[in-house]
């Protein structure tokens, strides 16, 4: 599913840009093998509660209720938790990892990524990055970046809306923009959201303000695709506190 080849339908393109964005996410529940039996996970190095609530399909508020954890929600390596084993979760588990293996995250090789500059893109909040993009198996499709309730959320670059809404799991209140016939950024994990699906915006633009939203911490996760493969941010955005020199 190339985001580029989409149907002008902005219904359709929403839709499908919102499953691609969830196939990618989810593909890693392949990745636990033994440590994901389906009611239990145990919990590996560099997990959070965001990330195990993408793996299980638990929510992050579920995750701590059934497990009991407090804010600031800390877990350890090793430590068992329980989450939602249900058929529902299985059934789109498997629909998941078997339509992602159409659309992997690495449809684009690194090698083949566009060079740095070829577009202009602005950082879309400032604060400190606490999770930075893996290339792994389940690892993390973009950056998180800190920062406090409220504080405002940019476009990366000027396009159109093409997702508003919190259907999907794992990723809270969700903004996701098209840029181009090969650029999406997706914006997650909000408190409020400022656009709405069709809107154009411009670089720099307002379009939401940081939360929690399906998140164990007040952040953003910021994700930018490149004909539908997630690529790392952190190796086209200009040095926090810059404006883009091209």
């Amino acid at each position: 599913m190339h985001a580029g080849r989409l149907t002008s339908n902005p219904f359709h393109i929403a839709f499908c840009l919102a499953i691609a964005l969830l196939l990618a996410g989810c593909a890693g529940k392949s990745t636990p093998g033994g440590s994901y039996s389906g009611s239990t996970y145990t919990v590996k190095r560099g997990d959070t509660l965001s990330r195990i609530s993408r793996i299980t399909g638990t929510s992050v508020k579920d995750l701590a209720s059934m497990n009991g954890i407090s804010p600031p929600y800390t877990i350890e390596v090793g430590q068992r938790l329980k989450v939602n084993g249900s058929e529902a979760s299985a059934s789109s588990g498997k629909t998941s990892t078997k339509t992602a293996k159409v659309t992997p995250s690495s449809a684009v090789p690194q090698s083949s990524w566009p060079p740095v500059g070829q577009r202009c893109w602005r950082w879309p909040t400032s604060g400190k990055v606490i999770m930075g993009y893996s290339t792994s198996d389940g690892g993390n499709k973009g950056i998180d970046i800190a920062g406090s309730r409220g504080q405002p959320i940019y476009a990366a670059g000027a396009g159109k809306v093409v997702y508003v809404g919190n259907q999907l799991r794992g990723y809270g209140n969700l903004i996701m923009i098209k840029h181009s016939e090969d650029y999406i950024t997706a914006y997650a994990h909000n408190d409020t959201m400022l656009v709405n699906n069709g809107q154009n915006v411009k670089a720099g633009q307002k379009i939401a303000t940081m939360g929690s939203s399906d998140a164990d911490s007040v952040r953003l996760h910021f994700q930018l695709r490149y004909r539908a493969t997630a690529i790392d941010p952190l190796r086209y955005l200009p040095p926090q506190g810059s404006a883009p020199k091209c």
